[in-house]
């Protein structure tokens, strides 16, 4: 499907998963829950409390609503709205009915009951999760017992996460919603899952987001990783002021996602939507690379049709989608460190589709700051080149950022004379230029 500027939409990525928030972060002890399920998953007890949460027994009756007497819970939770079940169809159901699965996909209380459907009665897999091999059984696949589910602390298209305890560890759950009805968006989300959960679990890097658990017993769907209590670098841009960070402070985050990147990209793999909302950050304020929906091995990845990610952070030649090489993180990096320097976020005051038109087709990229060291703005204008042979590899990139956190740190003042005797030899690899003061500015590769 093309958009009104002849673009191809995005299949995968493009902000619907959801991102831990920083709202989220309190202290990681284990929760004081008032009453348990047999598997350890919190019920609401007596009237009060949250507005979003309802009881086991409202559940029970909603469940057994006369408007779907064909459907049992869980796959009524499941089952695709009308907005996700293809355009131009008519809804199967009243829309009082989709408020109540709404309100049953939102409530934790109804996650508890899911995971009891998926669990059985008695804490053991589903009849049809018992009858497979059991050499077939994940090695990652997650004891329900020891979870613990807390707050809902995120939310996307397709997925929630909530706030958790795992063996006694304080943990995020990213819970995944794969509708019935709708083949092909099922098909997606399932390709999706499996993919995360591949890389997830092979990844291990101290920019890695920690993968923990996962499991996959229809219709549950849910991916258990560390908790980044400080919530998506997103976030922590957003309530700063615009160019207000320091240089070393530019510096100890683009490191961490370099680090991990160069890392990502040794292993073969191609994220293909690296952007803000994708990075999290701890309570130490390191970040660490997430969500790995969208990724593929290198090898494989034009084997892959559309194109993935997010327009504001999508390299030129996959939007168009036309072969590409894992150059495509270097130009995301390449936003994502214009957003360090700036706090902003790219293309403002355009629609993606708009940001994608820009940079694809007239070479449009998000104003430098005049402010930002020039180091870091040549590095900046390398990583979106429009020709992917001219963007770095992220050793490279690091070793870069390495030897200027270097200078800032043996207390050398970041100037623009200073920068060129000392990073004489980058003259040759970048090339100043006058940045106009406007929203967008052309680059010419």
């Amino acid at each position: 499907m093309l958009s009104c500027f002849g673009l191809p939409r995005p299949v995968g990525g493009g902000g619907g998963d959801a991102d831990q928030s920083a709202a989220a972060a309190s202290s990681p002890r284990r929760p004081s829950l008032p009453k348990l399920s047999c598997f350890g998953l919190p019920r609401l007890v007596g009237g009060g409390g949250d507005a979003d949460h309802q009881s086991a027994a409202g559940a029970a009756a909603a469940a057994a609503s006369p408007r779907r007497p064909a459907l049992p819970f869980a796959a009524g939770l499941f089952a695709a709205s009308p907005s996700t079940s293809g355009r131009g169809k008519s809804p199967a159901w009243p829309s009082e009915a989709d408020d109540m699965e709404k309100k049953r996909w939102d409530s934790m209380e109804s996650w508890s009951m899911l995971l009891d459907t998926a669990m059985g009665p008695g804490g053991e897999a589903s009849a049809a999760a018992a009858a497979a091999p059991r050499d077939r059984r994940e090695e990652w696949m997650a004891d329900l017992s020891q979870l613990f589910i807390g707050n809902k602390f995120a939310s996307g298209a397709n997925s929630r996460i909530y706030r958790g305890i795992y063996r006694q560890r304080a943990v995020a759950v990213k819970m995944v919603r794969i509708p019935e009805r709708d083949e092909a968006r099922r098909a997606l989300l399932e390709d999706q899952f499996n993919s995360e959960v591949a890389f997830l679990s092979r990844l291990y890097h101290p920019n890695i987001v920690q993968f923990i658990a996962a499991c996959k017993k229809p219709p549950v769907y849910c991916i258990i990783t560390e908790y980044m209590s400080q919530g998506t670098l997103r976030m922590y841009l957003n309530k700063k002021d615009p160019y207000s960070l320091s240089a070393e402070t530019i510096l100890k985050l683009a490191l961490d996602i370099s680090r991990g990147m160069e890392y990502l990209h040794e292993q073969g793999v191609i994220h293909r939507d690296l952007k803000s909302q994708n990075l999290l950050l701890n309570d130490e304020m390191r970040v660490k690379v997430a969500d790995f929906g969208t990724s593929c091995l290198e090898t494989k990845c034009q084997a892959t049709k559309g194109n993935k990610g997010t327009y504001r952070w999508m390299a030129p030649e996959m939007t168009k989608e036309k072969p590409y090489t894992r150059k495509v993180d270097v130009y995301s990096f390449g936003i994502v460190l214009w957003e360090l320097t700036t706090c902003l976020l790219p293309f403002q005051g355009m629609t993606p589709v708009q940001a994608a038109y820009a940079a694809c087709e007239k070479n449009l990229r998000p104003p430098l700051s005049s402010s930002c060291p020039p180091v870091l703005n040549n590095l900046i204008k390398k990583c979106w080149s429009a020709n992917p042979a001219r963007r770095p590899e992220f050793s490279y990139i690091v070793s870069v950022l390495e030897k200027y956190d270097h200078c800032v740190k043996e207390g050398m003042p970041v100037m623009v004379h200073q920068d060129l005797r000392l990073w004489r030899t980058f003259a040759k690899i970048f090339r100043m230029g006058c940045i106009a003061n406007s929203l967008s500015i052309p680059v010419h590769a």
